[in-house]
């Protein structure tokens, strides 16, 4: 088996961060695995992709221009994927845990008969050992994610099936540069080899996009709060308290699905992943699928009436008291001191 490929989802010309996250990570992974990092791209007017992906250390760009493959549909980027990866037999595949990589990764894994971990939090290189078999498999990925509701974190594995394939969430992996001048080579690839006519069947004709009200992602301080919070009312605090100090408004599942809080807000396996510089958790015991989402914050200050929640273990620092007594003290302070 080959080198480890990224696809690359891409909009207006722009490559999504998940998908820079994930050739980050994908680059930490072939410099152990001693193979290349190869980025997949499938869409219309490309010719950008290659100065946008080349810096995150891409060795190969595989480029799939046709006016047809943009805005994405399932049957034709399947079929490139399937395809040249019955080509180049990746040792590992990954994409993002999106609307568009949970339709996509499915189809090619079933495609390849490959098996597929889906919302992974981590991505690791290791060998295994099968000791009824008395056999030890090499490099294999390990494919970390919470399992049975959260309660345990389980290490998945695929030691026969080629490639391995993972999707992981935007916000879980660190962007990062490895160097601007890197450079690449791009490899333009005939459509009409890998797609028939017949995967052309749906066209798109009109498309409504809604830009999200909110910035958790981008937010350098987030407020968020948990069940514990008690009421759709007394999360108006931490909207205050936002207000007061510049930052945003987030929420656990669990204070989600009271209807203390909006959907679009929610942090955690099943949310969004957020890493700002100050996380303020209000009300949140810190079961393992909300940990998973903002444990890479710079800061983190819990404000909780139980000494013993399990957020505590993780926290910079611990405020033992209900929201209704520190959030206004807390308000009143930053009110009076901050400029």
């Amino acid at each position: 088996m080959n080198n480890l490929f990224v696809y690359c989802e891409i909009e207006d010309g722009q490559v999504a961060d998940v998908s820079l996250e994930l050739l980050t990570k994908g680059r930490g992974l072939a410099n152990t695995l001693g193979c290349k990092l190869e980025a997949v791209a499938a869409g219309h007017n490309l010719e950008g992709i290659g100065a946008q992906v080349f810096p995150y250390g891409v060795d190969v760009l595989h480029v799939f221009d046709d006016a047809r493959l943009a805005p994405y549909t399932s049957l034709p980027h399947t079929s490139v994927l399937v395809n040249l990866f019955k080509e180049e037999q990746p040792q590992i595949a990954l994409m993002g845990a999106t609307s568009i990589g949970r339709d996509l990764g499915p189809r090619v894994s079933s495609a390849l008969g490959s098996g597929l971990t889906a919302d992974c939090t981590s991505l690791e290189i290791g060998d295994h050992e099968e000791k009824k078999e008395n056999k030890v498999y090499e490099n294999l990925l390990y494919q970390i994610r919470p399992a049975f509701g959260g309660n345990i974190v389980a290490t998945i594995i695929n030691p026969e099936c080629r490639p391995q394939m993972a999707t992981v969430r935007e916000g879980v992996m660190k962007k990062e540069m490895v160097s601007a001048d890197y450079k690449g080579e791009v490899v333009k690839h005939d459509v009409k080899k890998y797609v028939s006519d017949t995967d052309f069947v749906v066209a798109v004709i009109d498309r409504q996009m809604e830009k999200s009200k909110t910035n958790i992602k981008g937010s350098p301080i987030i407020v968020a709060g948990g069940y514990g919070v008690g009421s759709k009312e007394s999360f108006q605090l931490l909207h205050d308290l936002a207000a007061t100090i510049g930052g945003e408004v987030g929420a656990s599942r669990a204070a989600v699905d009271a209807g203390y809080c909006e959907h679009e807000r929610q942090i955690g396996q099943t949310g969004v992943t957020v890493r700002p510089k100050l996380y303020i958790a209000c009300g949140i015991s810190g079961q393992i699928q909300h940990i998973a989402g903002m444990q890479e914050s710079s800061i983190i200050i819990s404000v909780n009436n139980d000494p013993n929640a399990p957020i505590n273990t993780i926290a910079d620092y611990v405020i033992t008291g209900t929201v209704e007594e520190v959030l206004p003290k807390m308000i009143k302070y930053y009110k009076k001191n901050t400029k």
